[in-house]
């Protein structure tokens, strides 16, 4: 017997549609709180987690809910090119649907990299309802590790075949992905972006994971990110772990993870 169910969900949006995914625990396994979101990295989708959101619902107790942004996996594809406010406007719109249309009154707020901006957002601009928040390797601000770390992955991907790793999990909108990352980031306009606004506006608990050996950001960032908001907050430095803790030490974040939200006795 599996301690654990799947459900696929699509949601219309002005924009286009939506896939997301929900990993129940058994009811004998279940706390019944509020569900775990899971915000996606830069190049991410509901599939690169692979089984951590699974895993993160087993050890947890709680549901965990994943979902595509739009242009990214098997949401459909974005239109345009990203404004250089996307990160805060995830809250208002793929995250605002995903709230309506799943009829959430509460959630946990969890982020990798730039997802954990989103998570950043969303928790401040939905904070009568994020009960927590978790960043994972979340940039807070742009570094000159951030660019160096981009500037490296665009001369990967320049070599041949390095887009078909994109492709399996993004199909045709691979390119678009691509460029809405690098493209963005590097913009000169964008070198004064930050999340401090929004830090600010964050009234609930706050776990900051990092790894010490982050290609793309020093342990400024959950510094950053845990000393600028109101509530609770703690920092979690993983050792010899790099920009993907959930991939790199999955044990550890989702032990850390379960431990801090026992702690907090929240719902």
């Amino acid at each position: 017997m599996s301690f654990i169910s799947a459900q696929d969900i699509w949601i219309d949006t002005a924009e286009g549609r939506l896939f997301a995914k929900r990993w129940n625990p058994a009811p004998e396994h279940s706390h019944g709180d509020a569900p775990i979101m899971l915000f996606h990295d830069s190049l991410g989708c509901v599939e690169l987690w692979r089984d951590f959101p699974e895993q993160l619902a087993l050890s947890t107790g709680r549901s965990v809910i994943a979902y595509d942004r739009l242009g990214f996996g098997q949401s459909d594809p974005h239109r345009g090119k990203l404004e250089f406010d996307f990160v805060r406007n995830e809250a208002r719109s793929g995250f605002r649907a995903l709230l309506d249309a799943l009829r959430l009154e509460s959630f946990v707020a969890f982020g990798h990299s730039v997802g954990g901006g989103m998570a950043v957002c969303c928790a401040a601009a939905h904070a009568a309802h994020c009960n927590a928040l978790v960043t994972e390797a979340a940039q807070a601000f742009v570094e000159d590790r951030t660019i160096a770390g981009i500037l490296d992955a665009k001369q990967a991907f320049q070599q041949p075949g390095h887009l078909d790793r994109l492709t399996k999990y993004h199909g045709d909108k691979a390119a678009w992905v691509l460029s809405a990352w690098i493209d963005t980031w590097l913009a000169p306009e964008f070198a004064g972006w930050n999340l401090d606004d929004d830090l600010r506006h964050v009234q609930c608990p706050v776990l900051a994971i990092h790894g010490d050996q982050d290609e793309y950001g020093s342990t400024r960032h959950p510094e950053r990110i845990a000393g600028m908001t109101a509530g609770h907050s703690a920092i979690e430095i993983l050792p010899n772990c790099g920009h993907v803790p959930h991939r790199e030490e999955s044990d550890a974040v989702i032990q850390s993870v379960k431990r801090w939200l026992d702690g907090l006795a929240i719902d």
